[in-house]
């Protein structure tokens, strides 16, 4: 098993998962582009969403040179993107990645999404082929997807909870 094998497996995995996110409502992904100038329409966000599917699901199922260039594309056009959110701004809600949940455009969210462009970019210069799954390359795969989620969807909303006056983010507090 390549080092790179889980973590481009995770980003490949995080690229469906937003994508079918985008698919089944573009809104929040439409009122971030509209937030910086760039607005999108519903369909074409699906369009670009329905993409992000098929590169995340190619790149699951071979590793390959294209497939690990289209996700290092896609995650360089998403740093792009929240650098321009950030540089002017905009995206004060979800970008619809991760379904409702609030994400703004954060430093983490950028090193993030730059350091996945990276991880792919190096495979797709080194491919790591089609992949034999076993237990440690499930589990890395696994932690490392559900990590990226926390990071990019959840650590946002409580960083900005944490300077607003009682700590409560937004929306209210949560049930326990």
């Amino acid at each position: 098993m390549d080092a790179l094998s889980g973590p481009f497996l995770a980003a490949s995995l995080l690229l469906v998962l937003a994508g079918l996110s985008k698919v089944a409502d573009p809104s929040p992904l439409v009122r971030a582009t509209r937030s910086v100038g760039h607005a999108l329409r519903a369909p074409v966000v699906r369009v670009l969403a329905a993409f992000e599917v098929a590169v995340g699901v190619g790149a699951v199922l071979t590793g390959s040179r294209a497939a690990a260039a289209l996700v290092a594309l896609s995650y360089l056009g998403f740093t792009a993107f929240v650098l321009l959110a950030r540089h002017r701004g905009g995206v004060l809600a979800s970008c619809g990645c991760f379904g409702k949940v609030d994400t703004p455009p954060t430093r983490t969210h950028v090193v993030t999404t730059a350091v996945l462009a990276v991880v792919s970019a190096a495979v797709a210069v080194r491919p790591i082929g089609a992949l034999q799954a076993d237990v440690a390359l499930l589990a890395a795969t696994s932690a490392i997807t559900v990590v990226l989620y926390l990071v990019l969807a959840l650590l946002p909303g409580l960083t900005e909870a944490t300077r607003r006056p009682g700590g409560v983010p937004h929306g209210g507090p949560v049930a326990a």
